[in-house]
């Protein structure tokens, strides 16, 4: 069982990289725990308290290749028999592949034969562009995973992406691109947020204390967090190649650890009114100007049902889905955890995917969507997820119909970024 102890800045993930290869070599997977349990034990030892550790590999379809991409169900299978004889909580076998369009469709299968194995699907690629055939395949995963749980909780280990590169240790969006092993740190740090600007706020309270603050707090952690990572790899793992660390500002579902909570001290009296989006971006540059080695995201991340402030304002209506998209644009990680309606089609889903995929080349970022369709629920009623890491809300409303004339056909088609233009 995970620790609940919420006493201050946690590491959520140490995110182990690798090619299993296929079939699998499980020396590599052996490999992978050996180090991740020295890993922890260093981090442990430093004060830091370790969430979980994880693997995440290339994506599957190269993993497998066509011949034997039906196996994906039995090699979800065969790794979740593995992780606990390694101690290792998640695995991520990455994401579907346009060149593989059969991918998308094991998918579901595959996350109804397993429970601690995550995947994704990419929908939109910086050197590619938009896949519009690749984004119905997406929405037709998460409408199929929907009923594998009476919650539709089974949505939660799957991801579509929008140019988001290898290397970014958050789940589902971790992938591997290479056969050398790497690693790579995963944050949860909404509380240094919620902390800063508190502090900031028993002053003359103003913008630059409140953000000096966190950047500093960032960067000590992340130079301390850096500075184990390459110990770790000079004592022992001189082979392995370390990442980086995804300072993204995760929040845990209680108000001490709320970026909700945190943008809420800044001075917008509900997340979802007018100011929050500057309040996210300051937040978000607060991150890109701390000192530390960058990886993944490193933003403002926005899961609706992690995040307690978040869930309630969704429930009382204040904050929308088109808010959640609109603070992406100023470096949230997408949408997630988002409670929708049970008999949300993929219709429905695929305009939604379309103006995130839109988003992410326009302004050259990473965003994912983990949308979760509640079967039985519509909009307006109360979600009953039994999880420690959700707090509970209200399905959302979503403002969507079926694209029609020229979006509606299975094209690729690029979008320049803006600093490209």
């Amino acid at each position: 069982m995970l620790s609940l102890n919420r006493e201050a800045m946690k590491i959520r993930s140490i995110t182990y990289f690798c090619n299993p290869k296929y079939p699998l070599d499980e020396k590599v997977i052996q490999a992978a725990g050996e180090f991740l349990a020295k890993a922890k034990s260093a981090y442990e030892a430093a004060g830091y308290e370790v969430q979980t550790t994880r693997i995440a590999t290339i994506p599957f379809p190269k993993l497998l290749g066509e011949k034997y991409i039906n196996d994906l169900p039995k090699l979800a299978e065969q790794l979740e028999k593995l992780m606990p004889q390694i101690d290792v909580g998640h695995l991520s076998l990455g994401p579907a592949l346009p060149e593989s369009p059969r991918s998308y469709q094991v998918i579901p299968e595959a996350i109804a034969a397993s429970q601690n194995i995550f995947f994704g699907g990419v929908m939109a690629d910086g050197n590619i562009g938009i896949l519009l055939e690749a984004i119905k395949a997406c929405a037709n995963v998460i409408v199929k995973t929907a009923p594998i749980d009476p919650n539709g909780f089974a949505n939660l280990r799957f991801a579509a992406l929008a140019n988001v590169k290898a290397g970014a240790p958050f789940f589902p969006a971790a992938y591997h691109d290479a056969d050398q092993p790497a690693f790579a740190i995963a944050t949860e740090a909404a509380d240094l947020a919620v902390n800063a600007f508190s502090t900031a706020n028993a002053q003359p309270s103003t913008v630059e204390s409140g953000r000096q603050n966190l950047i500093s707090e960032i960067s000590k952690h992340g130079e301390a967090l850096a500075r184990i990572a390459e110990q770790l790899r000079t004592s022992h793992f001189p082979l392995l190649t370390f990442l980086g660390i995804d300072f993204s500002l995760a929040p845990f579902p209680d108000d001490a650890h709320s970026l909700g909570n945190a943008v809420e001290k800044m001075g917008v009296p509900k997340i979802g009114l007018h100011g929050s989006l500057a309040a996210a971006a300051i937040l978000a540059e607060a991150v890109d100007r701390a000192d530390f080695p960058h990886t993944g995201f490193s933003g403002f991340m926005q899961p609706v049902l992690e995040d307690s402030i978040l869930a309630k304002r969704a429930a009382e209506g204040t904050l929308t889905i088109k808010d959640l998209l609109l603070y992406s644009t100023v470096c949230g990680t997408g949408l997630d955890t988002v409670p929708l309606p049970g008999d949300t089609t993929a219709d429905q889903l695929i305009p939604l995917l379309l103006d995130l995929s839109a988003l992410a080349l326009r302004l050259d970022k990473p965003l994912t969507a983990r949308l979760i369709p509640v079967p039985g629920k519509k909009a307006g009623d109360a979600t009953n997820f039994d999880f420690g890491f959700f707090a509970n809300s209200k399905v959302m409303r979503l403002d969507s119909e079926p694209l029609n004339s020229s979006l509606a056909n299975e094209e690729i088609f690029s979008i320049q970024s803006r600093a490209k233009s």
